[in-house]
């Protein structure tokens, strides 16, 4: 029987690890703290996006132990897929730990890091130390800055331009209709429809506040809908200055399917389950 391959899935449950031959590097305040041509890209379980873990001798700090809660715990799991997969997301803070180990805080000669740092109880990894992306101010992989999170390598985007007619409704009105989408499709994600600017009814979106970042893509500004009250619903964002992957869609405009029914081909798609639901 065959087995359907499923990024969220397949050894989800389990703590992974691949090597990379990259030089990653981090700093605090301008000091490189992190120096490795020895790290290896580490999922614990129920992550969907690799950690940097790097051998002890390769950080120029103190590594002081922690206390089991210590660093960020923002988020949580989520539900993605048919529900019945939860996941820990970029979103999830460093200190949602899955895997047996040691929390550490990080210390230099002028500050802590608290919780920055873990140290893994496998046996495999028994002298690494899995770190905390955003404790850091900046991280390299060779001389390349990189935002976000590490670069996965089971991981990909992948721009096509496309003649399919898409129109995006909302409560029954038309926010934006083309047929010269660009298709952005990004492993283990529902494909996206990014629009031309000037298909979109902007006189129905106000700018919003709120801006992310993806490693692939870059950072990304938001659309909002306001409602009767005056309040506004985040339903569509864009990449003024994407990275090299997604310059195709430069200043396109996408909606969330999880917020918005889209419609192809005259065929409306389901609402997919995904963190932003």
């Amino acid at each position: 029987m065959a087995t359907r391959l499923a990024r969220f899935e397949s050894g989800l449950s389990e703590l992974r690890y691949i090597p990379t031959a990259k030089h990653v590097r981090a700093t605090i305040d301008g000091t490189t703290i992190v120096d490795s041509l020895r790290a290896v890209l580490l999922w614990e379980p129920q992550r969907v996006v690799p950690q940097y873990a790097v051998p002890v001798a390769d950080v120029a700090a103190d590594l002081i132990p922690g206390r089991p809660g210590d660093g960020d715990t923002r988020g949580g799991p989520v539900r993605m897929g048919d529900g019945s997969t939860e996941v820990l997301t970029p979103e999830a803070g460093f200190g949602h730990h899955t895997a047996r180990g040691d929390v550490l805080t990080v210390r230099t000669p002028d500050q802590e890091r608290v919780g920055a740092a873990f140290r893994l109880a496998d046996p495999d990894l028994a002298d690494h130390v899995v770190l905390d992306w955003d404790a850091f101010d900046e991280w390299f992989e060779e001389a390349q800055r990189v935002i976000g999170h590490p670069h996965d390598p089971l991981a990909r985007i992948d721009v096509l331009r496309s003649d399919r007619h898409v129109r995006v409704e909302l409560d029954g009105t038309v926010l934006a209709e083309s047929s010269r989408p660009s298709l952005l499709f990004e492993t283990g994600l529902p494909v996206r429809f990014y629009l031309p600017p000037e298909d979109v009814r902007f006189d129905l979106l106000r700018p919003s506040s709120t801006q992310t970042t993806c490693s692939y893509k870059g950072i990304a500004s938001y659309w909002a809908v306001p409602d009767t009250a005056g309040m506004a619903t985040d339903v569509a964002w864009t990449y003024p200055d994407p990275l090299p992957d997604a310059v195709p869609v430069t200043n396109m405009i996408c909606f969330f399917d999880e917020r918005v029914d889209i419609v192809v081909d005259g065929k409306r798609r389901d609402r997919p389950l995904t963190p932003w639901s």
